[in-house]
């Protein structure tokens, strides 16, 4: 296990580590962000929530082969009611889960893996996530150029929730008889909802109106569109388990996205950062 190390987001200090080439970032001082002094009170408030439940265990089940799924199932169940309550503690030895961690001594407190602290990031505020995928970024950044690594942003923002996007397709949009070809249509069809949501534009409208331009649509995306799409991706992952359709689906992400972009462009310091 790497040394832990430190960055600095918008005057808080956030401890990360390093354990098997995976990062894990401290919720304990993201939540700081909210409220200094209770900042367990804060992370317990975003563990009461379904879609939290819900994108945690979505993470365990593709990342971690010895989660207690049955347990899972019992939480989310009763997730989001009055009277329910969880603490990082007892889902870690309720579930066997990996993403998120207790850590006891002088850095200690709750960490999780980025792809979930940024989710978390989320959930207090969108301008703060900005800021601090734009640390990360920094930090990655100087430990590759050591090693003469290429750590590239667009592709580690646009994989943060990837897998759970396209697996809440699969088990939801797409029957078992339909064929590669078929499915591919539907995953390409739900990946478009994201881009009319943000870009007001498909990939192939993209494509028509930049004919000479390399790659797609979503790698000439600036980073605060990349913040926003890996939100959006996070969140039509929700809205597909719950059964929305495609259409409410679509006039929510792009209220969501409308809101997020405003956040993030006006945000006066963000000049700074570019």
């Amino acid at each position: 296990m790497a040394k832990n190390k430190k960055i600095s987001v918008q005057g808080i200090d956030i401890v990360l580590y390093e354990d098997n080439k995976e990062d894990f970032i401290s919720l304990t001082d993201i939540a700081r962000h909210r409220d200094e002094e209770r900042s367990d009170y804060i992370l317990q408030n975003w563990m009461r929530n379904r879609s939290t439940i819900e994108f945690i265990g979505l993470w365990e089940k593709f990342n971690n082969p010895n989660f207690n799924s049955i347990e899972f199932d019992g939480i989310k169940n009763i997730a989001g009611s009055n009277s329910f309550s969880l603490t990082p503690k007892r889902w870690i030895e309720t579930t066997n889960a990996i993403g998120i961690i207790s850590k006891t001594g002088r850095y200690g407190g709750t960490f999780a893996h980025k792809d979930i602290a940024f989710e978390f990031a989320t959930w207090l505020s969108a301008e703060f996530k900005f800021y601090l995928i734009k640390e990360f970024q920094r930090l990655k950044e100087e430990e590759n150029s050591s090693k003469k690594l290429e750590w590239n942003l667009q592709r580690t923002i646009s994989k943060i929730n990837y897998r759970i996007h396209t697996d809440a397709i699969k088990e939801n949009l797409i029957p078992i008889s339909l064929t590669a070809n078929q499915k591919n249509f539907i995953y390409a069809d739900e990946a478009d909802i994201l881009n009319v949501s943000l870009f007001s534009k498909t990939a192939k409208e993209w494509r028509t109106e930049n004919p000479n331009e390399k790659g797609n649509i979503r790698d000439t995306a600036t980073i605060e569109q990349l913040v926003v799409l890996s939100n959006l991706e996070s969140i039509n992952a929700m809205l597909i388990q719950q059964e929305i359709t495609q259409q409410e689906r679509l006039i929510k992400l792009n209220e969501i996205a409308i809101s997020q972009m405003k956040s993030l462009i006006n945000t006066n310091a963000l000049g700074k950062l570019k």
